[in-house]
């Protein structure tokens, strides 16, 4: 549902700078480093656009690889204490309680269904 609302949202940011950029379109001066020249105003307006969410899509993709990257050095120094642990006899005591707690969760959901399976029969039946 996020990812829509992203889009949906991306859409109608579009579409205004499409219609902003539609109604400006008057010749305009633009100052390059070395040069001047004259471009429409249209232009200048997607093309900022466009560079501004490249930018920010590169900045973006900067941070998703480091984030990746330091995930998995950190899964594998973890995967490493482990059998570090392992190798003295130690056990990981938090990952074996999340597994047991787990599997009660899991035995008490099935009999949930199965009482509320009982109920529906029950009031069918009536």
């Amino acid at each position: 549902m996020n990812g829509q609302v992203y889009v949906i949202l991306a859409i109608i940011f579009v579409i205004i700078i499409a219609v902003f950029a539609v109604i400006n379109v008057d010749p305009v001066a633009v100052n390059y480093l070395f040069w001047t020249q004259e471009s429409p105003l249209i232009l200048v307006i997607l093309f900022s656009v466009l560079m501004g969410g490249l930018i920010t899509a590169a900045v973006g993709a900067i941070r998703l690889y480091r984030a990746h990257h330091e995930l998995k050095k950190l899964r594998t120094e973890n995967e490493r204490l482990k059998k570090r642990m392992a190798a003295y006899g130690l056990t990981d005591e938090l990952n074996q309680e999340n597994n047991a707690n787990e599997k009660e969760d899991k035995k008490e959901s099935r009999e949930e269904m199965r009482r509320e399976r009982r109920n529906t029969k029950r009031t069918n039946k009536e």
